[in-house]
């Protein structure tokens, strides 16, 4: 029983070990590269808006808006990511999978054309969904790795439910949904693959949960009014692009680090890029913690507590973004340090707790 018992330890930290390695393994290790790639990208976008009539100045948009026939080559868009989600290639390299059912949602055995049946599956695939449907899970909807989400030319809702939960998989796009409504899910068996189901605990609630995942792409989504977060990434994530997002009503909208004592998040960057965050917002947006975070041409309409926010030595590069103060004098902040008890042992100055880099904000 014992030597049972090691061996199950054993192939336990073997397993965490290499989650921690593969994850490592997508650290960029000079950010700023990656930074001056988006800034390029985007004055070329803009430099083009003079002599192409279809250009908007979003060199993603600009990516596959301009294509008249995108409906025909929908796995284009996987090349049309920026920042450290770009290399976030989704099911380009699988089928085309088409969503035909939004109801029978079996969190254990999934109904084939349905949106869960399509997620699990261990090969790539590019999902698409066949008319307008509101989508009510039972569980968290557990992604496997090479998906992509699309709901461009259907009005595409999931809601009401648990939603999506991004765990220890890689290159996942989400494309074009409204994701609102969230609830807690749990205690409970949900398969996350053919050939595996498991019981989980209690989930936070989250719009989309990014836990342990990697080369991730959230795109042209509306979110709102979650249990928890709209977006979370936590657990040593890394490689993520959040990007021309509409984020409304809800409290704490993105955190971005498990926690000020997690050190393996030190590893996470990602870029949130030309997303609105309007109204009924409070704080959050997003939270930082460790990493590297590019917070680049965003438009801030709304908060009623503070905007970005972070702890534990995060780099925040904010950069092109507009914030507009809401007329209580006493929640104009754009920016605020949350001081962990360690943190205040140490005395840290500011610089090193919270490295904040900014130009060009209006």
């Amino acid at each position: 029983m014992a030597s049972l018992l090691l061996a199950l330890l054993l192939l336990s930290f073997l397993h965490s070990s290499t989650l921690t390695t593969s994850i490592a393994s997508h650290h960029v290790l000079d950010p700023e590269l990656v930074v001056n790639e988006v800034h390029r990208s985007i004055n070329e976008s803009r430099r083009r808006l003079g002599h192409v009539s279809c250009g908007t100045g979003n060199p993603i948009d600009d990516c596959w808006r301009c294509d008249k026939n995108w409906a025909s080559n929908r796995r284009r868009l996987a090349d049309c990511a920026i920042g450290f989600g770009k290399h976030a290639i989704g099911g380009r390299d699988g089928k085309i999978y088409v969503v035909t059912d939004p109801d029978n949602d079996n969190p254990v055995n999934p109904k084939p054309g349905t949106l869960r049946h399509a997620v699990i599956q261990d090969e790539p695939l590019w999902i698409i969904f066949e008319r307008d449907m509101v989508i009510k899970l039972k569980e968290e909807l557990m992604m496997n790795s090479f998906k992509t989400i699309d709901g461009r030319g259907a009005s595409v809702h999931i809601a009401g439910g648990p939603c999506v939960t991004i765990q220890y998989v890689t290159n996942v796009i989400i494309h074009g949904i409204s994701i609102h409504d969230c609830k807690q899910g749990g205690n409970a068996d949900v398969r996350d693959s053919p050939g595996h189901f498991g019981f989980r605990t209690v989930s936070d609630g989250d719009g989309v949960s990014i836990f342990g995942g990697s080369h991730v792409w959230v795109d042209h989504c509306s979110l709102s009014n979650c249990h928890d977060g709209l977006i979370d990434a936590i657990r040593g994530s890394t490689a993520i692009t959040i990007s021309n997002n509409h984020l409304t009503h809800h409290n704490k909208v993105m955190l971005l680090g498990h926690s000020d004592t997690y050190e393996h998040d030190k590893n996470m960057q990602v870029t949130i890029a030309f997303n609105h965050f309007g109204e009924g917002l409070v704080q959050r947006m997003p939270r930082c913690r460790h990493g590297y975070f590019h917070v680049v041409n965003n438009d801030y309409t709304h908060w009623e507590m503070y905007a970005i926010g972070g702890s534990a030595s995060p780099t925040i590069n904010s950069q092109g973004n507009r914030f507009l103060a809401p007329n209580d004098e006493f929640n104009k902040e754009v920016g605020d340090l949350e001081w962990s008890k360690l943190d205040s042992l140490r005395h840290k100055l500011l610089i090193l707790s919270l490295n904040w880099l900014s130009g060009d904000e209006a």
